[in-house]
């Protein structure tokens, strides 16, 4: 484990077990020993860890409610020299995770800051998933509404007819798997190849690969339980529908207002007007600035 300067203080982030305990490491549990203070997301969840590994120390709750309040008296003491460490009830700490904000304000206080790798759902169920490896992007968990979760997923189809190409990763809870799939399948295409992971690491481990129309059929016919992760790979490069984005948008941009282009191609690429109007009003002050 990276060790602090003599008398400063450590802040370690410490990934855990998503399902087998069997997942943690030495050098996380050494972590844990070695801390004056084990902060996490719920001390019910981490206690059961702490017994199982045989590790007794001070755990106290940090979470999306409390951590901007927080994390001022717990860089001070840090400055004043406190070892402490940061799990999240399950993988990696920060990612979905609360511990960003206390990270963000160690780094800009000058503590060291540290981790100990471990499991990640997101990572695992992209080797998993057969689908292109690299890039990719974590999105983290989707919208729990059907219009902010469309809308989420119209501004990265918007970024893929402006040139992304990436295998895009989410969490997602079993209730609402199904309403997810079929927003992505009305967004992004039936066809579109996917994945589904489910209880990875876990004793039913699956791996449910296919379009997103197949993968709608068998969720639709069978109850998704566990913990849920889901994949879609890039689209194929003879995507029809990413017919440049950009292009478009500057045609309309030569003869248009910004408001009457993004209402013109809005139409003509199947996307929401508002994302398409944020890409053309974003074209126009890059153009304006080239102008100046």
């Amino acid at each position: 484990m990276r060790q602090a300067d003599d008398g400063a203080g450590l802040l370690t982030l410490v990934a855990t077990p998503i399902g087998n305990l069997g997942d943690f490491s030495t050098r996380g549990a050494d972590a844990l020993a070695r801390a004056d203070l084990v902060l996490c997301e719920d001390t019910r969840t981490t206690a059961k860890l702490l017994r199982a590994k045989g590790l007794s120390v001070r755990t106290e709750p940090l979470h999306d409610h409390n951590e901007a309040q927080r994390a001022p008296a717990l860089v001070e003491r840090l400055l004043a020299g406190a070892r402490i460490a940061v799990v999240s009830d399950a993988g990696t700490p920060l990612m979905s995770d609360p511990g960003f904000r206390l990270v963000r304000a160690a780094i800009d206080a000058g503590v060291t800051v540290t981790a100990v790798p471990g499991a990640n759902a997101a990572v695992i169920a992209l080797t998993l998933s057969g689908l292109p490896p690299h890039p990719f992007m974590f999105v983290g968990f989707a919208p729990p509404r059907s219009a902010a979760r469309r809308d989420g997923f119209s501004r990265l189809r918007a970024a893929e007819q402006a040139g992304l190409s990436a295998t895009l990763i989410w969490h997602e809870a079993p209730h609402r798997l199904r309403d997810m799939l079929a927003d992505l399948a009305d967004v992004f295409g039936p066809e579109r190849p996917a994945a589904v992971a489910r209880e990875l690491t876990k004793r039913f481990e699956e791996v449910r690969r296919g379009t997103l129309s197949e993968l709608q059929r068998w969720f639709g016919a069978t109850e998704p339980r566990g913990e849920i992760t889901v994949l879609i790979g890039p689209a194929p490069q003879d995507d029809a529908g990413a017919a440049d984005l950009d292009t478009l948008l500057r045609e309309a941009l030569a003869t248009n207002s910004v408001k009457d282009a993004a209402t013109l191609v809005a139409t003509t690429v199947a996307l929401p007007r508002r994302t398409v109007y944020a890409r053309a009003l974003e074209l126009a002050r890059t153009r304006a600035a080239g102008e100046e």
